[in-house]
């Protein structure tokens, strides 16, 4: 195991005190650890392209060397400006990477990551990327070569971590209010005021994880459900691409992280006004199925940015008296139509993991 506060400190150390990047499973205690400690500058970005063009701004502006912390997902979302930008072969810029690794060969996981994981390390090489893949705190003298490597030739390096390698960092828990929604009660009143030929495709995480399970648990009928299990942030473009060669209603039940990913891809509503396309933003300020990371978005205003986004309504609740009147009219309205949902942290006991992909898909295309 590793020290996940005494991993930062060895980094403080070592005169990297930058890191900025999108929270993951395999790297949340260390974040955790980032949020504890005073000495750091820590930013939690939209994605991992972001972060990495955070870190080169740093590193223009300091001569010093910035920390991007990823799961191996999203580095796709990072190799435009590592491979144009900072690269060797451009502006020759170090950053140090901590590259959550999921899938890892011999770990068993989720099928959405198989071919990530299987491929990571081939990435980093044709990328010219040197790693070093760490799992207890005896492998600081090589993090600390790695550094003196990077800063030398100034090169992106990269530290992998694998699932549960990293020790648990105490932080406060919210607590439960009785008035305020949770993501269940929001999925039951959708799935129970949704028309029955209704078309519902729900982000990565626990969004899909709980439609999954309340359909189950609940028998309920309408509605068919196409569950997002990887391609954070890519909701909406799935949605609105299904809602403009589809008449029926096409609900996008999108998570606040998975939002402001690829905002960007928003801004297609006003070109396709769809009146059968409704999007859900699912509003708890946390990434919290990798653990509770934080997210601020309290000072964007939704509603102006919904309306200049092309949007016709605008629906917003955060108490459960009043979710199934506001969802009863946002599904009954006519579209492009958003409705804010804000939620408190918690999700359901034993909650399942959407299998069958296949099948799945079938029956989404019934």
């Amino acid at each position: 195991m590793i020290n996940s506060e005494n991993l930062l400190k060895f980094f403080l150390k070592k005169e990297i005190n930058f890191f900025a990047g999108v929270p993951d499973s395999c790297t949340n205690e260390f974040c955790n650890a980032l949020n504890k400690n005073k000495k750091v500058h820590n930013i939690v970005t939209a994605n991992e392209g972001v972060a990495i063009s955070l870190g080169i701004g740093y590193f223009l502006s300091t001569k010093k060397i910035a920390c991007v912390y990823l799961q191996n997902s999203g580095l796709g979302n990072a190799i435009d400006p590592l491979t144009s930008l900072s690269n060797k072969e451009v502006y020759k810029i170090p950053l140090m990477l901590m590259i959550g690794w999921r899938g890892a060969p011999g770990i068993k996981d989720e099928a959405q990551h198989n071919v990530q994981g299987r491929i990571l390390l081939k990435s980093l090489k044709l990328f010219g990327i040197k790693y070093l893949i760490i799992n207890k705190d005896r492998n600081k003298a090589k993090i600390e070569s790695l550094i003196k490597y990077a800063k030398k030739n100034s090169r992106c390096v990269a530290l992998i971590l694998k699932p549960k390698k990293l020790t648990k960092v105490n932080r406060n828990v919210q607590k439960f209010e009785e008035k305020l929604i949770l993501r269940k009660n929001l999925i039951e009143s959708l799935l129970k005021n949704t028309s029955k030929n209704s078309k519902i495709i729900s982000s990565v995480g626990f969004n899909s994880r709980e439609l999954c399970q309340i359909r189950l648990e609940k028998n309920f009928k309408n509605g068919r459900d196409f569950l997002m299990v990887g391609a954070m942030g890519h909701t909406s473009s799935v949605s609105l691409a299904i809602s403009k060669f589809n008449k029926n209603n096409t609900i996008c039940l999108d998570g606040d992280g998975s939002f402001i990913m690829h905002l960007g891809s928003l801004t297609l509503v006003g070109n396709y006004p769809r009146k059968n396309f409704k999007y859900i933003m699912v509003d708890n300020g946390s990434h919290e199925s990798i653990g509770n990371q934080y997210i601020n978005i309290r000072k964007i205003n939704i509603k102006k940015l919904s309306e200049s986004l092309g949007f016709k309504n605008f629906f917003y609740t955060k108490f459960k008296k009043d979710l199934d009147v506001n969802m009863k009219k946002f599904l009954n309205s006519k579209g492009p139509s958003f409705f804010h949902v804000k939620i408190q942290l918690g999700t359901l006991k034993n909650l399942v993991r959407p299998k069958n992909f296949e099948q799945i898909k079938r029956k989404f295309m019934q």
